[in-house]
């Protein structure tokens, strides 16, 4: 259905496809993975007949995609990172164009469009304009919009991107029944997990193939051996191993540590050791498969970490955010409009309280009664599906957006009262990240350097220390507009964090990044709130999650949980998890389905999660089940519950509550 001979595509002197060759089969799920730039989306461009290239020959279900490219766009669907939505039309408005636009029959389509408003969970939202939804439910509305109709041929940008993990499990599902409808799938995606999934998957980097084949082929290149460890604090583990063996790969991947290995037990053993005398002994230290964002950052690993604050010269230490504030007297920020306003550390241990917050829109409860506290120089997230209220309410502890009820107050200012106090004492990054695209890297750095009032000589450093955090050297004097995604986000945290603030929001900062780029960010996160800075993320990778220090979900407004993520692994979940690995997983969970003592089936990366109140009973069941209708089992064990377990689990189970509810009003 796809095939490529020899592709090149240039961009003035960057090469963003540099002979590339490839073939996809009808009824396949081809993944195309890479960091941020390595030419993904520039392929989607070339193979869906929007770009031309510069060398080299494709065809798309047969048709060539530069001679016959009408012909071909009438056998695909695509979804780009943008998606293109019409903001002023409603959810139900903009399905119908499409399903117009692919010239979906009218009989039929009724029930093709509810199903798809069910699975994005947007049929309460299906009359509102979709310039007013939140940038996840938009993600679903376009990912609805694509599938309206049936093409030979979907071709997906990184598609779940600011998708919430519920969403992320029906989305999947849709993609396994198209494609037992012989839809081809050519998907990229910044989700390793989700390349776990896929028929066979291509790893580029530069433009150029380093390799291609099925998952299992693809984590051959890895060399060396995977030392997992599990530890109480994994964060201070991965720092004490990375300090002791400097030579060595060592990532955290949720609430675990990998360890590259090239002397197996014997190292095992040393691991364990230098662990236990640093006072954090290991629960665990096993050997383990690699899992393919193992081998991407082995393939194309830089070893580079995240510049600090502190590194902007070579022996020569700056003074840290907290530092700098005290001693210019606690003055030196300006809102955009105001004058400059008086700025201090929070000077109580808590940075951030909400008691009883509410926000309306209309007769629509965005935020209903929350409360929390955050304290300072703390990592707190804040999670919840698409919609929940999590944005809003960061709107509000900015200062951006008035309450309609509770109150709150951030760095000792009043969020009712005082919201140009608290503009000047935060720094904000939103899922639109508010860079001007006709400006250059540099230019948008210098117009928020002036937005903050930052004197030249600080200005000189501190732009220098953005370009180096974010990567863009060599793009510095190009417009922002042509930089791939997560180079957009790396250039708009530096610009949110230019002045130095002793408070800091995220908003889905890591959406879209690659894996190398994620470490890389979450570094600097742990060394702002080394120094004091308070940090508050929302997230949608799950193993982001457990790199804070605690957690609350919110859905439908209300928060529902709260928390460090240990406590919520082994307290919020009732029932059991167990984890299956077998052959044709995705086969394997329809098989599943009906079993009475599995309460819930989903994929996890390559494997299974099964939710059952009694695990015992469930794994016999499931070994039985499995056995009988041919599939190998490798592995059936117990284990902690993820923090994704955990998050779907807590909003199933509100949804449970509430149901009899809804049915009354109904």
């Amino acid at each position: 259905m796809i095939r490529v001979q020899h592709l090149t595509k240039k961009f003035e002197n960057i090469v963003a496809i540099d002979d590339l060759s490839l073939a996809v089969e009808e009824g396949e799920i081809f993944g195309l993975v890479g960091p941020d730039g390595a030419g993904k989306t520039t392929m989607m461009r070339l193979l869906t007949s929007i770009m031309d290239p510069d060398g080299g020959e494709a065809w798309v279900a047969g048709h060539h995609v530069v001679r016959e490219a009408e012909a071909v766009k009438a056998e695909i669907g695509y979804m780009s990172q943008r998606f293109g939505l019409y903001a002023d039309l409603t959810v139900m408005e903009n399905l119908d164009f499409y399903a117009d636009i692919y010239n979906v029959p009218r009989k039929g389509r009724d029930e093709q469009i509810g199903r798809l408003l069910a699975f994005s969970n947007l049929t309460p939202f299906k009359r509102r304009l979709a310039g007013n939804l939140s940038g996840g439910m938009k993600q679903k509305l376009g990912l609805a919009c694509t599938l309206v109709h049936t093409p030979r041929v979907l071709f997906l940008d990184e598609p779940t991107n600011g998708v919430d993990p519920v969403s992320r499990r029906d989305f999947w599902q849709i993609l396994y029944q198209l494609l037992r409808e012989k839809v081809t799938i050519f998907v990229s995606t910044a989700y390793l997990d989700e390349a776990e999934r896929c028929n066979r998957l291509a790893l580029i980097h530069q433009g150029r193939m380093l390799a291609c084949g099925t998952p299992d082929d693809v984590k051959q290149l890895m060399r060396g051996t995977i030392l997992e460890i599990r530890t109480q604090e994994p964060r201070q583990a991965a720092a004490v191993l990375r300090q002791q063996f400097p030579a060595a790969s060592v990532g955290l991947f949720g609430d675990r540590v990998h360890f590259v290995s090239t002397d197996g037990q014997n190292e095992a053993e040393h691991v364990g050791k230098t662990l236990r005398d640093a006072g954090l002994p290991p629960q665990s230290v096993r050997t383990i498969p690699p899992t393919l964002e193992d081998v991407f950052v082995s393939a194309i690993g830089t070893g580079q970490r995240a510049v600090g604050w502190d590194e902007l010269a070579p022996g020569e230490r700056r003074p840290t955010a907290i530092e700098n504030i005290q001693s210019n007297g606690g003055t030196a920020l300006a809102t955009r409009s105001g004058p400059t306003l008086p700025l201090q550390p929070p000077a109580a241990p808590i940075a951030v309280v909400v008691d009883k917050l509410e926000r309306r829109f209309g007769s629509f409860m965005a935020v209903n009664q929350i409360s929390f506290e955050v304290n300072r120089g703390e990592i707190f997230g804040f999670l919840g599906p698409n919609g929940a209220g999590k944005s809003t309410t960061i709107r509000m502890l900015c200062g951006i957006l008035a309450p309609t009820g509770g109150r709150g107050s951030v760095a000792g200012f009043d969020i009712r009262t005082q919201p140009e106090e608290i503009k000047a004492n935060v720094g904000y990054m939103s899922q639109k990240f508010s860079l001007y695209q006709d400006l250059t890297v540099e230019e948008n750095i210098d117009f928020y350097a002036g937005i903050y009032r930052i004197g030249a000589k600080e200005k000189a450093e501190r732009k220098q220390w953005v370009i180096e955090m974010s990567g863009l050297e060599y793009h510095r004097h190009r417009p922002t507009a042509i930089l791939s995604g997560g180079w957009k986000q790396r250039l708009a945290l530096g610009c949110a964090i230019l002045h130095r603030p002793p408070i800091l929001f995220l908003d889905e900062p890591t959406s879209g990044v690659d894996p190398i780029s994620r470490r890389q960010f979450w570094d600097l996160i742990y060394q702002l709130s080394s120094e004091g800075v308070t940090v508050f993320v929302t997230t949608h990778y799950m193993d982001e999650a457990e790199y804070c220090d605690r957690l609350a979900l919110i859905y439908r407004g209300e928060l529902i949980a709260q928390g460090t993520p240990e406590k919520l692994k082994h307290e919020a979940m009732q029932e059991d998890v167990l984890e299956v690995v077998c052959e044709r997983p995705e086969a394997a969970m329809e098989a599943l389905a009906g079993l009475v003592s599995v309460k819930e089936v989903a994929l996890f990366g390559n494997s299974l999660h099964l939710v059952a109140k009694d695990g015992d009973r469930a794994a016999a069941e499931t070994r039985s089940r499995l056995a009988e209708q041919g599939f190998r089992v490798q592995q059936i064990e117990r284990i902690v519950p993820s923090l994704e377990d955990v998050f779907v689990s807590l909003i199933e189970a509100r949804d449970r509550a509430e149901q009899p509810q809804e049915e009354v009003r109904r």
